[in-house]
């Protein structure tokens, strides 16, 4: 270690080097009485060579809690997000998804959950100044064959639904080429995609996102009623890998949940649900719950829209499309509130309310609401 370099007295420095003290880590893991023991320097020599060392070790400046809430953090991951493809639902969200940590998307059949990671799948490749990070993303799935069709269909559609983004530079991503798919069916596959595979592609900056649609079809495979405490430690395990690969590579990781019945009161008044009265709750319990750093619900109610679009084209009256409903139910940064969002052949897009009534905007569509009748047989 070259002393001289730092702001110090030479005879501190002299005592130092007779003390064969090798580097700053060791100087700042002694105590003043220890360091004072071994340098025989007077305790204001000691005290001014522990801040010097402080000092010049010190890589990141302090950021005070009222720097963070007001935006002004340097630490620019903390500010960044992966925008969900539609302005709403980023309203909603304060920016998108935060680039590090687990997001679950949990919710029942047919409430859109792969709809939203095949538009997140789309976002990811956009340059950052539009929400993007410039890279590709990998998809495990591990129940159904990956909707090809669907998201082919996405792509043609970018150009209208994100028409915030030139057109020449929608045209100029290859976004069929940067969609990473790999099926896995148990636990030991899926361990071996998250340790070998996934790392080389965020190594070579292939991926920037990494979504598994769903962790709760593996675990419930695997696993029955009396594998509790294997089950508990696997979804650990997990966790960690995920948590690792996040931070290490400062990418989101999406992780879709499947949904159970509420046996009884007690079940819903010891879970945390949230703004809207549901009688179900996320599978795999308290356990996966720990590793999350925010989680979103997602709903089909029983509302449907019709009305014209800009084009003049006149949605089809007998069925019209589906309301659905995202919902935050926890995130360290995000208090709890909801929004309305449909799904046509563009993708994913958030409803906002216009303060007229019985209409509601979608993006820049403005549409009537009806109401479909529920049937009891």
């Amino acid at each position: 270690m070259d002393w001289w370099r730092l702001d110090l007295n030479p005879k501190v420095v002299a005592a130092v080097r007779k003390a064969n003290i090798q580097s700053m880590k060791e100087i700042l893991s002694l105590s003043g009485p220890d360091l004072q023991r071994l340098t025989k320097l007077s305790n204001r020599d000691v005290q001014y060579l522990h801040k010097t060392v402080a000092v010049a070790t010190k890589s990141d400046p302090v950021v005070t809690a009222l720097q963070m809430y007001n935006g002004q953090c340097p630490f620019p991951t903390q500010n960044q997000r992966l925008s969900m493809g539609c302005p709403i639902l980023d309203l909603l969200l304060r920016g998108g998804i935060p680039l590090m940590g687990i997001t679950e998307i949990v919710g029942e059949s047919s409430a859109g959950k792969t709809q939203i990671c095949m538009q997140l799948c789309l976002s990811v490749q956009f340059p950052c100044r539009y929400g993007g990070q410039e890279s590709g993303a990998v998809y495990i799935c591990t129940e159904d064959a990956f909707p090809n069709k669907r998201l082919q269909q996405l792509i043609a559609f970018q150009p209208m639904l994100r028409d915030d983004v030139p057109a020449d530079v929608v045209n100029n991503i290859k976004f069929g080429n940067n969609i990473f798919i790999e099926h896995v069916a148990d636990v030991e596959s899926f361990n071996h995609c998250l340790s070998k595979r996934i790392p080389i592609l965020l190594s070579r900056g292939l991926i920037r996102l990494v979504v598994i649609d769903s962790i709760a079809a593996l675990v419930r495979c695997e696993f029955g009623a009396a594998d509790s405490i294997v089950k508990a430690k696997c979804l650990q395990k997990f966790g960690t890998m995920l948590h690792h690969l996040s931070h290490r590579f400062c990418s989101p990781i999406i992780c879709v949940n499947q949904v159970t019945g509420a046996v009884s009161d007690s079940h819903l008044a010891h879970s945390e649900l949230g703004l809207l009265d549901r009688r179900v709750l996320p599978a795999l319990g308290l356990t996966w719950s720990n590793q999350l750093l925010m989680r979103l619900m997602v709903c089909r109610t029983h509302i449907c829209i019709e009305g014209k679009l800009p084009e003049g084209e006149v949605c089809a009256s007998t069925t019209g499309t589906v309301i659905r409903r995202m919902e935050i139910i926890f995130a360290p940064h995000l208090p709890q509130s909801f929004c309305n969002y449909i799904i046509n052949e563009q993708g994913v897009r958030g409803m906002k309310e216009t303060g007229v009534n019985g209409t509601r905007e979608v993006g820049m569509n403005k549409l009537t609401i009806k109401t479909i009748l529920k049937v009891s047989i």
